[in-house]
C-alpha cells in the first residue's frame, strides 16, 4: 500500500493467510506470530533471529506429498537453507539431497538414512568435491564435457568407479521463473543438442571409470505460473523419448527441479498443489511408460530447496529507533542486509519490491501507518522496507519478516562491517 491508496488497511493475519496459504496455520495463535501457542516474542530471547520451525516444514513437504503420485519421490537442495539442524530434521523425510560443495555433501552424509540417494551439482566443482563424492558413492552432476574428463581423471586416481548424471540445458527456459537456470548460452549443464552423443559414448565412459547412471534436469526456479511449469515438465519428458528413441538410453536416476516458487510480493499468492498435480502424474505416467521401454526402473526425483523451507522460516529484527525524516518516517531496526540479503533486493533483483512485514505481537492491528525501514549499516542499501503498511510501531516492537526459511542467513554477506550475525533456532 503506497501513501496515496486509501484502500482499507490489512492486518499481519491478512498477511500470512495471502502470503503462506495452509501453511499460515503452522504461526499464528491469538494475536502473535507464535510456535506450539507460545508467542515468538516470548520464545526467542535475542533479536535479529531467524526461527525455523518443524511443524510448518512438516505440513509443507505433507502437502506436497499429497500430490506426488508414489514414483516420483522428493530430493532437498542444502543450498536453500543449509542449517544443520533443519537438514537433520528433513533427512528421515525426504528421498535425498541435492549439494553444491563438499560441506554440503559431508552434512548429507552424515544426515542420510541409509538408501537415500545424493547427488552434487555446479560448475565448476573442485578437484576435492570430485574425490569426496566418487569416494562416498554420490552421484556427480557434470556441467560439461570437460568435467567429464576431470571427473574420469579422480576416479583413475582413487581407483574407484564415478557415479555421474548429465545436467542438461534444455533448448528452453521456465517461463515465469525468477531465476533461469536454463535455455540460450548457460554456465550450467550441456546443452540439450549434445546430450545425444555423449550418451552414445557411454562404453567409453565405462571404460574411462564412469558410470552414467542418469539425467539432471533443471530449467529454473521460483515460478508461481502453474501453466509454465507444467509445460516444462512436458517439455522435458519429450526430451527424453527423443533420446532414448535416438540412443537407447533410459535413465535409472533422474533428478527434475520443476521450479516451484513461494510468494514473496505483493500481488504473489501461493501455488496451487491440486492445479499441477494432474501435470505430476502425467510425469509419472510418462517416466514409467520410459522405463518399461527401456526395461529399466527410473528413479525419479524432484529437487526442490526454496518450496520446502521457505514458509518455515521467520527472520525477527527489533525496532530500534523511530524517526522522521522531512516528512518520511523510518524504523530503525538491529537486522538488515547483513543476515538478510534478499530483502534488501540485493540478491538477484533487478528492481527491489516489499516483502511480506508484520508486526510479530499484533497480528490483528490494522496497517494504518506506512513507514520506511532500514537497518544497521552505513550503507543505503541496507533497506528492509519502503513504503510497507504496517501498524504504529515503536523502538522495542518485534518485525517479522515471512518467507525467511530459503536463501537468508547463508546467502548473505554476514560479516560485512563487522557485525554479529543472526542467531538461529529450529524449534
Amino acid at each position: 500500500m503506497s501513501r496515496s491508496e486509501p484502500n482499507t488497511p490489512t492486518t499481519g493475519r491478512d498477511v500470512l493467510a495471502t502470503t503462506l496459504g495452509p501453511l499460515a496455520d503452522c504461526w499464528e495463535a491469538e494475536a502473535a506470530l507464535s510456535i506450539d501457542g507460545q508467542p515468538l516474542s516470548a520464545r526467542i530471547p535475542t533479536s535479529p533471529a531467524y526461527v525455523y520451525s518443524r511443524r510448518c516444514l512438516d505440513a509443507a513437504l505433507a502437502g506436497l506429498r499429497a500430490q506426488l503420485p508414489p514414483g516420483l519421490g522428493i530430493h532437498y537442495a542444502i543450498k536453500a537453507n543449509p542449517f544443520a539442524p533443519l537438514v537433520r530434521h528433513l533427512a528421515g523425510r525426504v528421498d535425498g539431497f541435492d549439494c553444491a560443495s563438499e560441506a554440503e555433501m559431508r552434512l548429507a552424509a552424515e544426515v542420510a538414512a541409509p538408501g537415500q540417494h545424493l547427488s552434487i551439482a555446479g560448475p565448476a566443482k573442485s578437484r576435492a568435491e570430485h574425490r569426496f563424492a566418487i569416494k562416498q558413492g554420490i552421484t556427480i552432476n557434470a556441467e560439461s564435457e570437460g568435467e567429464l574428463e576431470r571427473i574420469a581423471t579422480a576416479a583413475r586416481m582413487a581407483g574407484r568407479r564415478a557415479r555421474v548424471a548429465l545436467r542438461v540445458n534444455p533448448p528452453f527456459s521456465l517461463k515465469g521463473s525468477g531465476m533461469h537456470m536454463g535455455g540460450g548460452a548457460r554456465p550450467f549443464g550441456i546443452d540439450s543438442e549434445a546430450i545425444p552423443a555423449l550418451l552414445a559414448q557411454r562404453e567409453r565412459l565405462e571404460t574411462a571409470g564412469i558410470d552414467l547412471v542418469g539425467l539432471h534436469l533443471f530449467a529454473g526456479s521460483q515460478s508461481l505460473d502453474h501453466e509454465a511449469i507444467s509445460q516444462a515438465l512436458t517439455a522435458w519428458t519429450d526430451l527424453l523419448r527423443a533420446w532414448q528413441a535416438d540412443t537407447g538410453f533410459t535413465p535409472a536416476e533422474l533428478i527434475l527441479g520443476p521450479g516451484l516458487g513461494v510468494a514473496y510480493h505483493p500481488g504473489e499468492r501461493p501455488l496451487d498443489l491440486d492445479v499441477l498435480a494432474p501435470a505430476f502424474r502425467q510425469l509419472d505416467e510418462t517416466l514409467r511408460a520410459l522405463g518399461e521401454a527401456g526395461g529399466v526402473r527410473v528413479d525419479a526425483r524432484l529437487e526442490m530447496g526454496r518450496f520446502l523451507v521457505a514458509a518455515a522460516g521467520i527472520y525477527l529484527t527489533r525496532v530500534v529507533d523511530r524517526k522522521v525524516s522531512r516528512g518520511r518516517t523510518f524504523l530503525l531496526c538491529d537486522g538488515g542486509m547483513h543476515h538478510h540479503l534478499a530483502l534488501s533486493g540485493n540478491l538477484g533483483a533487478v528492481l527491489r519490491r516489499n516483502w511480506p512485514l508484520v508486526a510479530a505481537d499484533r497480528l490483528d492491528a490494522p496497517a494504518d501507518e506506512t513507514v520506511d525501514l532500514a537497518g544497521p549499516l552505513c550503507t543505503p542499501l541496507d533497506v528492509l522496507g519502503r513504503d510497507q503498511a504496517l501498524p504504529a510501531l515503536a523502538p522495542g516492537d518485534l518485525v517479522a519478516v515471512l518467507q525467511s526459511g530459503a536463501y537468508g542467513a547463508s546467502a548473505s554477506p554476514a560479516g560485512f562491517l563487522s557485525r554479529e550475525a543472526a542467531v538461529e533456532y529450529l524449534i
